[in-house]
């Protein structure tokens, strides 16, 4: 082989390095070649040795040597609304199995939690900045792959959505203002779909994100909504929705997650 060859073949050495770490293609931090040369790549591994991929809304993909990446649940949005029946020093502290990626105002991790002073209109101090927010706001990425159970839900046609979560919203017990906060959020992800299969999760989400609020309020609402983008429409069993009655100091969530 002569120098040119040599020269030559280095460049596709290195285009192969570079279109393959872009790519996502690299194996055990090495690409094989036809010299047998090992070329060490840069990886993000997790501790258990498989690659993370992020996306660009923050949340990752761990291939744990699989060919498709498993999805993590991202939990976007969850806000958390406090009407207590008088002005209140409230503790909202979050047992989470994840990693937080975003909070407003900023969580505290000494306390794992948030303390604020809540008045009955739902405005709140928050104690660290002195600084007046609507709700409480935060984002997640679990650590755990969550197999949703869309057993029972409901296929809605994306033209249709507005229309669907201003009445089922209504009906769960979200007022008005919680309601067109969470649609406007949602509604332009889901509009422009053929169809959207919807569910309500309660307990698969509440064990996953624990909320604990001191003092304990009387009343708690917690929608978190998973959908999934649908070409067609499938039969699927309707989801009962519970009725809840707002008493005393409340609680209201909400927030949700799409599957891809």
């Amino acid at each position: 082989m002569n120098q040119k060859h040599k020269i030559f073949i280095g460049i596709i050495i290195v285009l192969l390095v570079i279109v393959g770490g872009w790519a996502g293609l690299t194996k055990a931090g090495h690409i094989p070649n036809f010299l047998n040369i090992e070329i060490l790549c840069p990886e993000n591994n997790n501790n258990f040795g498989g690659k993370i991929y992020y996306d660009r809304d923050g949340s990752y993909y761990d291939r744990g040597g699989s060919d498709m990446p498993p999805i993590n649940t991202p939990m976007y949005k969850p806000v958390i609304y406090l009407y207590p029946t008088e002005k209140q020093d409230i503790l909202v502290q979050f047992n989470y199995e994840g990693k937080f990626i975003a909070e407003y105002p900023k969580y505290d991790q000494s306390i794992k939690g948030w303390r604020v002073t809540a008045y009955p209109d739902g405005r709140i101090i928050n104690r660290a900045d002195n600084r007046e927010y609507s709700y409480l706001f935060w984002e997640g990425v679990s650590d755990k792959i969550v197999d949703w159970d869309l057993s029972t839900g409901f296929v809605v046609k994306g033209e249709d959505t507005r229309e669907f979560l201003q009445k089922v919203l209504a009906e769960m017990g979200l007022a008005p203002k919680e309601y067109n906060e969470f649609i406007v959020y949602w509604y332009p992800l889901m509009k422009d779909n053929q169809y959207n299969l919807i569910h309500f999760a309660d307990k698969q989400y509440t064990d996953m994100a624990q909320l604990n609020v001191t003092p304990s309020p009387d009343s708690t609402l917690r929608v978190f909504m998973v959908f999934k983008p649908l070409t067609q429409k499938i039969d699927i069993e309707e989801q009962k929705i519970p009725l809840f009655e707002r008493k005393g100091f409340t609680v209201i969530e909400w927030g949700g997650t799409e599957i891809k």
